[in-house]
């Protein structure tokens, strides 16, 4: 990436709160983890269900420490890395939690609008600007199947305060609804591969997804090792990522999740928030 392209995306990422990037990840990378995912016992059964208002589910599975298996490469990859360094600033990149969203075909639930530090400060993160999210669509993601909405330039408006909504906790409704009149909403298309990068308070939220496809996708959070919380015990958010080439998916024996990652279990689901903690 030259210096006028990284100037040109951080200009676009402060403006916008997001940036897309298509193409991040090479279609075989994809195929290769997708197939990988639909099979890997270990991941499923740690999926947690989380339930919308009207009782549709999502499943998610949740973990910390990124390690050499197929999706750990994934989110140490170069590619996702260099550009969240850009985005961030000086620091070190650290892997807060990566989880796989598992949006399936008319029972895929929907969640309200929200911003994901108005959890993690709750995690006792003091800087919201040192925090971003990279969503990488392992599917097509549509209106139809729910694909993600966000509302450009919102990250400006700092943190919401954020109330149940049933299951769910969204950004405080005036507010969103003000927002919703100043900001212009975006629904986020993405094609398999594609990345979607976006500031820790962008409001961003889904529908449920009606349509007979499914819609899967990994979503990893990123900190800047100086944000050290003094609420979260795990120290993955602190400790900076192991960059591994852009090309390692691909050169490796692709393997999944083992019985020793640190998943975040249904019993500890507090300790994170995590009916706090939403995405589409």
């Amino acid at each position: 990436m030259n210096n006028s392209e990284s100037e040109s995306l951080k200009a676009q990422y402060d403006r916008d709160g997001y940036l897309i990037r298509k193409g991040a990840f090479d279609p075989r990378e994809i195929e290769l983890l997708y197939g990988l995912a639909v099979g890997d016992n270990v991941l499923l059964n740690n999926a947690l269900d989380l339930n919308d208002q009207s009782g549709k589910r999502t499943k998610l599975t949740l973990w910390f420490t990124p390690g050499d298996d197929a999706y750990g490469l994934l989110t140490r990859s170069q590619k996702t890395i260099d550009i969240v360094k850009e985005l961030l600033g000086e620091g070190d990149v650290c892997h807060f939690h990566s989880k796989l969203m598992q949006k399936e075909p008319k029972v895929g639930g929907a969640w309200e609008w929200h911003q994901d530090y108005g959890y993690w400060y709750k995690n006792g993160f003091l800087y919201p600007d040192a925090m971003i999210s990279v969503m990488i669509a392992f599917t097509e993601a549509t209106k139809e199947n729910g694909c993600l909405q966000v509302l450009k330039g919102s990250h400006k408006m700092g943190r919401l305060e954020h109330h149940f909504v049933g299951e769910q906790q969204g950004a405080d409704a005036p507010f969103v609804e003000e927002a919703l009149k100043f900001c212009e909403k975006e629904y986020v298309l993405l094609e398999p591969g594609d990345a979607l990068f976006f500031h820790s308070n962008l409001l961003h939220m889904s529908e449920a997804n009606l349509s007979d496809k499914p819609r899967w996708s990994i979503i990893s959070a990123y900190n800047l090792s100086y944000n050290k919380p003094f609420r979260e015990a795990n120290p993955s958010c602190i400790t900076p990522v192991k960059t591994v080439p852009a090309g390692a998916i691909l050169a490796s024996n692709a393997s999944g999740l083992s019985e020793t990652t640190d998943f975040l279990k249904k019993e500890n689901e507090i300790t994170l928030n995590l009916k706090d903690e939403q995405h589409g």
